[in-house]
């Protein structure tokens, strides 16, 4: 059955009022399987308040797909960011903008309030992977059911599931008692640099937490949840060799020039490499030749050179992703092992630039889904496995788990199509997907830490 097929089977048993549905993911291990315990009183409160709701939430949400913000449209960004952060003061949070220009960015929207119990850090963002110039730009109705826009579930879907579980906690009575702290970073797309800076608001709120929730679509089925993810980075390998005419290759004294020295790394790093599960690494980019130029984007250069003359030099950019830290830095030794075998003649040097660090699968990230999973059984939805994490990409709940015990992510609006023109949001989930992030978040705010 096909992603689509899938969340559309899930989509329609989910919306079906009190059906609990049987998941038939694609996934990685099960969750920790508990009993499931019944909604007390003030669950049920809190998911009555949902329903009532949801065609404000909605509009909320057309609303914001209509504003451009993608990540370098910065009025957008700060549009998207001031409209939610109205909705969060009224709310009684306690709100602040982080200007960006430091990091080349629009900024971050940061909501906070204290409770009792432990802090939940709950993260979303505000841009999009669409541009001004780009032709998709508007929330269409395609269907009842079925809606498409930029960013309807990358991720404003997201970011209104969370203000509506707000909402709902809100009615019950519960939110002032909860300790939350809400970043939505305007550069989730294309995250600003020095990296460290872009994130450090993030990583300082993750430190004082105890759980971590993000609210990305994830892999789009409403029975799946994202515990680990890989993290992303990137590596340049170049080789350089003596240039001579091509007759006198592979002389002892002359050797075998830049590009054969490149083809014999490739070919080292996929045969000691390429089994690894869930390592993968891909040269995306080559450039050789007798004079080579490449430039900063990693997109483009330019190499001069002729068939009868030994390369001199050889660039080549790839990425690299891995599911745990241990995992990147056994990864990253075994490359500059095989780096430093030259041909004869040659020399390779290979640096690496980490981007999104991996979000490992651990014990914590397992009993979060432990809890979300008794939630959703509770209310009829069914049971929530974990993703498959060779199917979740990299996202902002990576850069909070060296920090915090327990992180998940993948609790917004499901849908299909995210980073194309036909990015569509199933509007029946809405609801459903509401009503399970606010019962998580309150059981959350009373289950101590391990």
């Amino acid at each position: 059955m096909s992603i689509y097929s899938r969340f559309r089977a899930a989509a329609a048993c989910l919306a079906a009022a009190g059906l609990a549905c049987t998941p038939q993911p694609a996934s990685a291990p099960s969750p920790i399987v508990a009993a499931v315990t019944p909604l007390d009183k003030t669950e049920q409160s809190i998911a009555s308040a949902v329903d009532p709701r949801n065609a404000e939430g909605l509009a909320l949400l057309e609303r914001l797909v209509n504003i451009n913000s993608g990540t370098m449209n910065f009025a957008g960004v700060r549009e998207v960011g001031g409209i939610l952060r109205a909705e969060l003061d009224k709310l009684g949070f306690e709100t602040r903008w982080v200007d960006g220009a430091a990091f080349g960015r629009a900024g971050h929207l940061i909501a906070e309030r204290t409770g009792t119990g432990p802090r939940l850090l709950l993260i979303g963002h505000l841009d999009t992977v669409f541009e001004p110039s780009n032709h998709f730009q508007r929330w269409e109705k395609l269907t009842d059911s079925t809606v498409r826009g930029p960013g309807v579930i990358d991720m404003k879907g997201g970011d209104v599931i969370m203000l509506q579980a707000f909402k709902a906690l809100a009615a019950a009575g519960v939110l002032d008692k909860m300790s939350i702290t809400a970043v939505f970073s305007g550069d989730e797309e294309s995250a600003g640099q020095p990296q460290g800076l872009a994130r450090a608001d993030l990583v300082a709120a993750a430190k004082k937490s105890q759980y971590a929730i993000g609210f990305e679509d994830g892999s789009g089925d409403p029975h799946t949840a994202v515990i680990s993810r890989r993290g992303a980075g990137s590596w340049t390998l170049t080789s350089t060799g003596t240039p001579a005419h091509s007759s006198q290759i592979f002389r002892s004294d002359i050797g075998d020039g830049a590009i054969f020295e490149s083809a014999r790394v490739l070919q080292e790093f996929r045969t000691q490499l390429s089994t690894q599960q869930y390592l993968t690494f891909n040269p995306g980019f080559a450039i050789g030749g007798t004079d080579v130029t490449s430039d900063s984007s990693q997109s483009g250069g330019q190499a001069l050179g002729k068939t009868n003359v030994v390369a001199k030099e050889m660039i080549v950019k790839g990425d690299m992703r891995t599911l745990s830290p241990e995992q990147l830095a056994s990864t990253k030794t075994t490359m500059q092992a095989i780096v430093s075998r030259s041909l004869p003649h040659t020399a390779s040097s290979i640096t690496f630039e980490d981007g999104y660090p991996p979000l490992a699968p651990t014990d914590g990230n397992r009993r979060l889904l432990s809890i979300y999973d008794g939630v959703s059984r509770a209310l009829g939805y069914g049971s929530v496995v974990a993703v498959d994490p060779m199917r979740a990409g990299a996202a902002d709940v990576s850069f909070a788990a060296p920090y915090i015990p327990s992180a998940m992510d993948a609790v917004g609006l499901a849908g299909w199509d995210d980073h194309t023109d036909k990015e569509t949001a199933d509007i029946r989930m809405f609801g459903p997907l509401t009503k399970r992030a606010a019962i998580f978040l309150y059981r959350l705010s009373r289950t101590p830490p391990k």
